[in-house]
């Protein structure tokens, strides 16, 4: 591939850089996973949509610009180096979107595309159930046929902004004697639908980023059936490659997090800490070496889909990659901080807001959402490099 930006690239990223200076708060928002923060995080969504800066990759009948995914990297990037908020539709924009661009009819489209990239309706996922977390296929809940509605019974657990969406995208099983990848079904659920029951969890922060949804006789119609009923498996590979891929980690992320943490290594060095040897430099080096590797590989691959490749099990190996990268680069500052970073935000002198803290926090569960690493690796060995099964 060629490394270099095209002038239209180059001035693309000019312009993104433009907006986010003058339009990023000055303060950081609310978190989202709370009733106030949740809301301030839509009002975002919506100031981003109006710039259409919102879901830059998409056509512009969606609200997007109509780029390819190079500026959408591109504009990632810019993003996360202007320190703006963190997106609350990213289930929507960024696993569900796709997946309806990919299955959806087109009144699906145009019912559910506008709304998701202005922020109007925020999205939870509803995959994994308290028997069924990273063997996806095993799930239970049921979707049984009533004429054209689809009446659901059983609970989904750790279902991302599951305590305060508006819609939920669920597989149930709708053919009783089905087992294991057959007869599931793709659905889209109104959180509001009468019959469901919602439960907020809390991270180990006390936020409720995740809730346990219950199912009593809901009934959601068939218009709301993505794909055909019982191909929901296809369509959720679909969504997991986006999951796993290009769309849910975004290298972006990765670098803004190594520079800062490259910065936090030389006020440390500059301040005469001890604590800053030579193993401790090799390790911000490493998080800075990973998130650059990270960043080049990702544009390999956009390339190659932009060329008319596919994904596939590749997916798997940026996982994988990301994954680990967020953890190790976010343990290697902690080490660095030493007690100052086990402040939380609103201690005096917690350092970045307590965002290191924060941030471990939420990457100890990286390896294991989006399918386990251990589950990946599997793929990677099976599917990618050829090895056989065991």
């Amino acid at each position: 591939m060629d490394l270099r930006f095209t002038a239209e690239q180059d001035a693309f990223r000019r312009e993104a850089r433009s907006w986010l200076a003058q339009n990023v708060p000055a303060r950081p928002l609310p978190p989202m996973d709370t009733p106030d923060g949740f809301e301030r995080h839509r009002e975002w969504e919506g100031v981003l949509h109006e710039a259409r800066w919102s879901v830059v990759s998409w056509p512009e009948a969606y609200g997007g610009r109509d780029v390819g995914l190079v500026e959408w990297l591109i504009f990632e990037e810019e993003y996360y180096r202007s320190g703006a908020p963190g997106r609350v539709n990213t289930n929507g924009i960024s696993l569900l979107g796709p997946t309806l661009f990919a299955f959806g009819t087109p009144e699906q489209q145009d019912r559910f595309l506008p709304r998701m990239a202005s922020g109007e309706e925020i999205w939870a996922q509803g995959w994994s159930e308290p028997d069924a977390g990273s063997d996806l296929a095993a799930i239970s809940t049921r979707g049984v046929r009533d004429g054209e509605w689809f009446v659901l019974d059983g609970q989904k657990t750790w279902c991302s902004r599951g305590a305060w969406a508006d819609w939920l995208f669920c597989i149930v099983r709708t053919d009783p004697t089905s087992e294991r990848h057959t007869g599931l079904s793709y659905l889209l659920v109104p959180a509001d639908s009468p019959g469901i029951e919602r439960r907020p969890v809390g991270r180990l922060d006390g936020e409720p980023a995740f809730a346990d949804v219950f199912f009593d006789c809901c009934r959601v119609h068939e218009s709301n059936l993505l794909g055909g009923e019982g191909d929901g498996w296809s369509v959720a590979m679909a969504t997991t490659s986006s999951e796993r891929g290009l769309n849910l980690r975004a290298p972006g992320r990765f670098l803004a997090a190594a520079d800062r943490l490259a910065g936090l290594c030389r006020e440390s060095m500059a301040a005469g800490d001890e604590r800053v040897d030579a193993g401790l430099v090799d390790e911000v080096v490493a998080a800075l070496i990973g998130a650059r590797a990270y960043r080049w590989q990702t544009y390999r691959t956009a390339a190659r889909l932009e060329a008319g490749g596919l994904l596939g099990s590749a997916s798997s190996m940026m996982k994988v990659f990301w994954s680990e990268l967020d953890l190790e680069l976010h343990a290697t500052a902690l080490r660095l901080l030493g007690s100052r970073g086990e402040l939380v935000a609103d201690a005096p002198g917690a350092v970045d807001g307590g965002s290191w803290l924060s941030g471990y926090l939420f990457a100890l569960a990286g390896p294991i959402y989006a399918g386990t690493n251990e589950i990946q690796r599997n793929i990677i060995a099976e599917r990618v490099l050829g090895l056989p099964r065991r």
